[in-house]
């Protein structure tokens, strides 16, 4: 039987329950009428529940997913999703910190760090905090300084804590042998086709078609393969990100900001402006924010001239002050710089966080980017390391890291061997013809879209 992931109604509703718990509507009502219909609570960890629920059950979810899209948001004035109001509610917008030419070696590091901290984090994706330091302490590997292994774990560990299934193959140290397939990798190769037919004044609906003519349905996840439905179904941007899409607040709009970033050096306003563009066809609110906040950061980065904790200042002065997202990063900035120990840091975002949000929103995930940066002083190893081992979201996460403090290092040079010499200069996907390209070709290409008017 096919469970297709991220659409069941009768599973979207528990996502949506919580949704509108955390942004400021009030479910209680609709949540007692789905708990005495015997609704199902939203699966943990995977994207549907192993059985299909009665039709009577499914249509009562979709009803109340409207019924609960209809519910004003206590939040509205402090978390608007529409540019305008966004500016208007940030009073220190960036100003443009002059024209800085990013190089084509800055640009290979960048993607280099992107791909090493998404494969560092690949294996323990969906893994709980406890497991990935018991399986790190096992094999000598904690702190993290090296990739995941296998190697001298015990059976019993590894059975009640089995890596990542889709990833093991490819992803421990064992065997990596070139950069294989992610969705974190995919995305910046979606923008790159994007700006390369479109510019950067593209629209959202210039997203939505690169989307349908070059992205396959199921290489997308939770917000995005809603939106994908959605547009299948007739329904127009913005509109793709709000119908029945519980997930509009998580990662998946973070991970595909890099471009923006990249492609937009010194500008952190124009990279935050071209991000919502991109955000919008899946995200809302939060999630819009943190695709913002990443492009600004790496504008800021690519300029050569700032370090990481100016990046992330710069960062936040494109996410409504206000809102969930930047009170949650500025708590992790500030928890950083007084713990020495990051072990501390990441409990306390867990104790803050983890109660209340999947392990895939953006609003905890973003937090444990900006204190692993923050902690790290930008330093690849470092941060990549201290991302992924803050669990939560570990392959994008390490990857957003890795980004960052690839560009900071200026130079594929600059990174340790050990970390991109498994990648052998190879990335693997289904992404148009750029399968087995090369990430210093990919640094080209990506330089020829910061030169274009």
């Amino acid at each position: 039987m096919l469970r297709l992931t991220w659409v069941q109604p009768e599973d979207l509703l528990g996502h949506e329950l919580r949704q509108a718990a955390q942004d400021g509507r009030e479910p209680k009502a609709v949540a007692a009428r789905w708990r005495a219909a015997g609704g199902p609570e939203a699966p943990v960890t995977a994207g549907a529940s192993p059985t299909p629920a009665s039709r009577y059950l499914r249509q009562l979810a979709e009803d109340l997913l409207d019924e609960l899209a209809d519910l004003p948001s206590a939040w509205a004035d402090d978390e608007p999703t529409d540019l305008g109001r966004i500016r208007s509610v940030c009073p220190d917008w960036p100003e443009p910190v002059g024209t800085p030419a990013i190089t084509p070696h800055a640009l290979e590091a960048a993607w280099l760090g992107r791909a090493t901290g998404c494969l560092l984090g690949k294996p323990v994706e969906k893994l709980p905090l406890d497991a990935i330091r018991r399986l790190a302490r096992a094999a000598g590997n904690w702190p993290l300084t090296t990739y995941f292994t296998a190697r001298g774990v015990p059976e019993e560990l590894l059975a009640r804590h089995p890596w990542n299934r889709r990833s093991a193959p490819t992803s421990l140290g064992e065997n990596i042998d070139g950069m294989p397939e992610d969705d974190d990798l995919n995305y910046p190769l979606i923008n790159l086709v994007l700006l390369q037919r479109h510019g950067r004044a593209f629209t959202t609906t210039d997203v939505a078609r690169t989307w349908l003519d070059e992205l396959p349905a199921g290489r997308t996840f939770t917000a995005e393969r809603i939106a994908y439905r959605n547009l299948l179904s007739g329904l127009e941007p913005p509109r793709t990100a709000r119908h029945r899409n519980p997930f509009r607040e998580w990662i998946g709009a973070l991970i595909r900001a890099d471009v923006h970033g990249w492609t937009n050096p010194g500008h952190p306003a124009a990279a935050a402006e071209q991000a919502h563009r991109d955000a919008t066809l899946t995200h809302t609110a939060n999630g819009v924010y943190a695709a913002m906040f990443t492009a600004a950061v790496i504008a800021t980065a690519a300029t050569g001239d700032h370090d990481v904790h100016a990046c992330l200042r710069t960062g936040l002065t494109v996410v409504p002050p206000r809102s969930r997202l930047a009170r949650a990063v500025r708590q992790a900035v500030r928890l950083a710089h007084e713990h020495t120990d990051f072990d501390a840091v990441v409990d306390t975002l867990h104790a803050t966080h983890a109660g209340t949000h999947h392990w895939v929103h953006a609003v905890p995930n973003t937090a444990l980017i900006a204190a692993a940066l923050t902690h790290a002083h930008g330093d690849f190893a470092g941060s990549i390391c201290r991302a992924v081992s803050g669990g939560w979201d570990t392959d994008s996460n390490g990857a957003t890291a890795g980004s960052v403090a690839g560009l900071l290092a200026g130079h594929p040079a600059a990174l340790p061997d050990r970390w991109t010499a498994p990648l052998k200069n190879r990335l693997a996907t289904s992404i148009g013809d750029f399968d087995g390209i090369g990430f210093d070709t990919l640094a080209h290409l990506t330089h020829r879209e910061t030169r274009r008017p």
